[in-house]
């Protein structure tokens, strides 16, 4: 690191050493046709207590540079070039050994995905007392029990004590990401990487996960490195931001500044596709229609995703108008599921929950992780049973069907779930993942089921020689197209979206969603979207349902929710949107 000196006054100027500098690095993955560059030329400065976001689309470097710093890059990647020094120790060149020392006690990493990054067969104790007894932070079997709980509550699970011995698989995807936050906190790291820290979490936990990251930041002068691809997040909770796109740097600087004024093309964007700053504008101006011209009169915003998400909602507010006249395609009435738990008694999941949805028009249910929202989609797609109350679909009770009738509706009623990787059959092509409906239900011959493959995938705008390519082949955003299109296949009434763009970036996000519209347009379909993401539900929905443990607190137009929310639940809810707080540029 170069050094300043004033000769006059004899005193050392030189600026404090980074605790993380990047300099040039470039990272290659090895592959049939050789190196391909995944990170060319980063180079990234960040000072002890400060907080960085790195935001950018899938495929934009931003993981694997995270990856680089702590030497865990998957398969064949390797760092090429540059150097990434930790306090002045460059991570390029240590050991195996020495890196082992370094991750956890010097580097706390937080992995994107709580689905896959804790063993299903270990109990959430052994996992976070083993990672507590790796960093050496305490000793004795009564010690590292007590931080294990303490590092639990920390990150948001307040019966931690109870909750040690459970398993992944008893816990929802918010809590698992909470106990791999803990695992990231336990040795109080100086650096913290956190790879989407937040990506599985509703906006309230999201809120008290992000308070408590910030609160390290101030007392213990832990640096924070985001990834994430939500950039009023990124804005509202890290000092600096840097935007990655195709393996570079395009843009560095306060976030604020970047958020309101963005320089390059694709910053531009990222800024006008993200959900939470389009329903922002739709909230700003008091009408859709002012909001797009707004947004049109704006050179800057002219790359289309920002248009196209308050079109998105422009188009939904005249489908409502259309669908009053129409009769209800789902009527919920006085449903209640109740769990038998071993040991612990009943646990009511969903209590008395009433609402209908109209034929052609989308309802959002939303609330808080364990509210009790996917419990009713698996009732109303009948995966899950009915403990009391009813479900009408189309005028037929659900209870009533079997058999054959039950076939028959599974072909008017279809599910998109959350996740684009775990919802698709590797072993299957992208042709019969799609056609796979068709054949199940006996519909067409061979050559009319793939005809109509391939205008389904023209229907969701992928190319047509996807057809023969499989599911690893694909990014995020074209498997979660490839799931909407084999819902459509059967050409059902109605779809349930179980947080179907949650896992998805921003750019990618807004293209579903536009397309989610174009679709309920042309093929009048219903939609029950659920989500915690109230930015979504204000560009997506006609209807909000707002749950809390297991009930319905609020039911109104979306435009009512989010203007004269009654209830405090929904306040907070909507005061916890990521980037709620920043003023938008004037």
């Amino acid at each position: 690191m170069s050094t300043a000196f004033d000769e006059e006054n004899g005193v050392n100027t030189a600026p404090e050493r980074p605790i993380l500098e990047i300099k040039d690095l470039e990272v290659g993955f090895t592959t049939q046709n050789g190196l391909v560059k995944a990170v060319d030329g980063v180079n990234i400065t960040l000072y002890r207590g400060q907080s960085l976001a790195i935001v950018g689309e899938s495929g934009s470097g931003k993981s694997t540079t995270a990856h680089a710093i702590i030497n865990l890059l998957p398969g064949t990647g390797r760092v090429t070039g540059g150097q990434i020094l930790l306090d002045g120790q460059d991570l390029t060149k240590a050991s195996a050994r020495e890196m082992e020392s370094i991750r956890g006690r010097k580097i706390g990493f937080v992995p994107q995905d709580p689905m896959s990054n804790l063993n299903p067969v270990w109990s959430i104790g052994f996992q976070v007392e083993e990672a507590i007894r790796a960093n050496g932070i305490a000793k004795g079997r009564k010690a590292v029990r007590a931080r294990a709980i303490e590092v639990l509550k920390q990150a948001g699970l307040q019966d931690a004590d109870r909750r040690l011995k459970q398993f992944p698989h008893q816990f929802s995807g918010g809590m698992r990401q909470r106990v791999l936050i803990g695992i990231g906190l336990a040795a109080d790291p100086q650096l913290l990487i956190a790879d989407e820290p937040t990506s599985a979490l509703d906006v309230t936990v999201q809120r008290i996960i992000l308070d408590h990251l910030e609160s390290l930041t101030r007392d213990l002068g832990t640096t924070l490195l985001f990834i994430t691809h939500d950039l009023g997040l990124a804005a509202e909770r890290a000092e600096q931001l840097v935007v990655m796109y195709k393996g570079k740097v395009v843009e560095a600087g306060p976030s604020v500044e970047i958020l309101q004024n963005p320089q390059h093309p694709y910053t531009q964007r990222l800024v006008a596709a993200a959900p939470s700053l389009a329903s922002r504008r739709i909230q700003a101006s008091g009408s859709i229609q002012e909001a797009e011209s707004a947004i049109a009169e704006d050179a800057e915003a002219a790359a289309g995703e920002s248009i196209d998400l308050i079109a998105t909602a422009e188009a939904r507010a005249e489908a409502v108008e259309a669908a009053a006249a129409q009769p209800p395609a789902i009527v919920v009435e006085n449903l209640t599921k109740v769990f038998k738990i071993r040991g612990s008694g009943d646990f009511t999941a969903v209590d008395e929950v009433s609402f209908d949805i109209r034929k052609g028009t989308t309802t959002a249910l939303v609330g808080e992780s364990g509210s009790g929202k996917s419990t009713v989609a698996k009732m109303l797609l009948k995966l899950e049973d009915v403990t009391s109350g009813r479900i009408m679909i189309g005028g037929q009770d659900l209870a009533s069907l079997k058999g054959e009738e039950l076939f028959r509706l599974r072909s008017r009623m279809q599910p998109v779930f959350q996740d684009p990787y775990g919802s698709l059959n590797p072993l299957r092509n992208i042709g019969n993942t799609i056609g796979e409906p068709l054949q199940t239900h006996k519909i067409g011959t061979r050559a009319e089921r793939r005809a109509r493959v391939l205008e389904l995938l023209d229907q969701v705008s992928l190319p047509k020689s996807l057809v023969s390519r499989y599911p690893n082949e694909l990014s995020g955003g074209q498997r979660q197209r490839i799931a909407i299109a084999r819902a459509l296949a059967l050409k059902p009434e109605i779809v349930v979206l179980d947080e179907a763009v949650s896992a998805l970036d921003v750019l990618v996000q807004a293209q579903i969603l536009r397309l989610l519209a174009d679709l309920q347009a042309e093929l009048d379909l219903t939609y029950l979207f659920i989500t915690h993401d109230l930015a979504v539900v204000r560009v997506i929905a006609d209807n909000v349902c707002v749950m809390q443990k297991g009930r319905i607190v609020e039911a109104a137009s979306t435009d009512e929710v989010f203007e004269r929310p009654k209830e405090k639940y929904t306040r907070d809810l909507l005061a916890a949107i990521p980037g709620a707080n920043i003023p938008l540029a004037g």
